[in-house]
């Protein structure tokens, strides 16, 4: 037994192996979007010689393949370049969240913090704990794109393990477990209206409550967090090895008295910030919640982003001052700066991924290829389990030229809701299946805007990473997690475990 388990260990090393060396001979990032952009013009023109069109589902609005080889494609081609790169939302999120995380950063709070908190806990605990707080980051939206991985990377490096195994279990949780949740996220709320909102068209009743897929997720939460710790110490660190990266030898000198008190103040100021936070939403007819008084959706939710932003500034100029880091506000500003310099890299490849990313969503390739993926299924007249998983399948594949979840389900959702209905499948039931594939592979597929961010991360401990790298590491994740998700659905569903409060794979008759 133990021949074969070295085997098959053998066999997926030279596998990913083989994948990193054939990534790495990609173009560089940068050119391999403008590559990605020429093809998709290219592409663009020759299926609209065809006049290939599609129903829009749900709206029942033909869509016709646009060509931006024409006099309208080139109009947006010059007339959107410079919306594209500053409209593009991960880059204001990333620049606006590395101002706060950065100041912290500089300063040294983020060290301190780690040597004052994790390298005191229980070391086999520390790759299960990255996963898990990557899964429950999705409650900061895509902000924990930006705080995980990298932060995870510190984690590894500081306690001896190789950095790039942290940046990859920190991703994976953000990423593949990005569905998931103990608490009631965006995502319940955004799926389920879109799912309430098909089932109104088709004559149901049914209502799909953010609540409908709870318990599912909470068990998705446990069981993500074992198998992502298992594959990051049983595949990625084996596979990776020792980290021979400059500065790995050193060992972290204790904290100072001084440093010791800037993080107890630190901690206290953002307790203060929190508590501040917590008031205001708990005050009557609070601003920030929506008008019955709920928080999902809110202006909280909303401004999510910046209010991380001011409490990483709160605790990171906290922080500095007490060890005296910070002496003026040029001091400041002179850390910000700083930290964006370490970003220069990530904004010139956004420059090129905004234009590949905007010109493959202006010719509705990707709505013609997952409407006419969804047309294909819903023709094998298949029944049962079986057909769902294919659903699963399907919509892993699709999530790889569409990355936004609530942008697939709206055009999936449409089709096999009706579809999976007529079965009498409940169609929280099949929500869930949705979000497990569209959820698995956000660490893998080249729309993902984010992976842009987390392989300039990944620069800073190995300069000569690439894609294929990155994939390579993410891969064995993404499979699995699937796989495991998948029979966690079936678990659920033969066993008879509600998905949530009262929902089962069956609608109650």
């Amino acid at each position: 037994m133990s021949n074969n388990n070295e085997q098959t260990s053998k066999g997926m090393a030279r596998f990913l192996n083989f994948i990193e060396r054939v990534g790495n001979k990609l173009p560089e990032p940068f050119m391999l979007f403008v590559y990605l952009a020429g093809f998709t013009i290219l592409f663009s023109w020759v299926v609209s010689l065809f006049g290939v069109t599609v129903e829009e589902p749900g709206t029942g609005e033909e869509v016709a393949i646009q060509s931006l080889v024409s006099g309208d494609g080139l109009e947006y081609i010059l007339t959107s370049m410079l919306d594209n790169f500053t409209g593009f939302a991960p880059l204001g999120l990333v620049l606006a969240m590395m101002l706060g995380i950065g100041l912290a950063d500089k300063v040294g709070l983020l060290e301190t913090a780690i040597k004052s908190t994790i390298l005191k806990a229980p070391k086999s605990l520390i790759t299960y704990a990255v996963i898990f707080v990557g899964i429950l980051g999705n409650l900061a939206s895509d902000a924990a794109f930006v705080i995980v991985p990298p932060l995870a990377a510190m984690v590894f490096y500081t306690i001896g393990r190789h950095p790039l195994a942290g940046l990859a279990a920190g991703f994976a949780g953000v990423g593949s477990g990005f569905t998931a949740n103990i608490i009631i996220a965006g995502t319940d709320a955004l799926l389920s209206g879109i799912s309430t909102e098909v089932m109104q068209s088709i004559g149901s009743d049914i209502v799909v409550t953010p609540v409908d897929n709870w318990y599912f997720m909470i068990a998705s939460v446990v069981v993500l967090s074992i198998t992502g710790a298992l594959i990051t110490e049983k595949i990625i660190e084996p596979r990776l090895g020792k980290y021979e990266g400059e500065g790995s030898e050193n060992e972290l000198e204790a904290s100072t008295t001084l440093e010791k008190k800037g993080f107890r103040n630190a901690v206290i100021s953002g307790l203060v910030f929190i508590a501040i936070l917590i008031i205001a939403l708990a005050w009557p007819g609070s601003a920030l919640r929506n008008e019955e008084g709920g928080i999902i959706p809110s202006p909280f939710l909303d401004g999510i982003v910046p209010i991380i932003l001011f409490f990483f500034i709160t605790i990171g100029i906290t922080y500095g001052v007490t060890v005296k880091k910070i002496e003026s506000t040029r001091d400041i500003s002179g850390f910000m700066s700083e930290a964006m310099k370490d970003m220069s890299g990530f904004i010139v490849l956004i420059f090129a991924a905004a234009q590949f990313i905007a010109y493959f969503d202006w010719t509705n390739i990707g709505t013609w290829v997952a409407v006419s993926g969804a047309n294909a299924l819903e023709a094998m007249n298949m029944t049962g389990l079986p057909v769902v998983v294919g659903f699963s399948m399907l919509t892993a594949l699709m999530n790889l030229l569409i990355f936004s979840g609530s942008a697939q389900w709206a055009l999936e959702a449409p089709i096999f809701l009706q579809m999976f209905y007529l079965l009498d499948y409940h169609p929280a039931f099949i929500q869930a299946a949705y979000r497990i594939a569209d959820s698995s592979t956000n660490i893998i597929t080249p729309m993902n805007p984010y992976i842009i961010v987390v392989l300039a991360f990944m620069r800073e401990y190995n300069k000569k990473a690439g894609l294929g790298t990155l994939i390579s590491l993410m891969l064995p994740y993404s499979i699995i997690f699937f796989a495991i998700w998948v029979v966690l659905l079936v678990a659920f569903a033969l066993l008879g475990i509600p998905f949530g409060p009262g929902v089962d794979m069956y609608i109650n008759q």
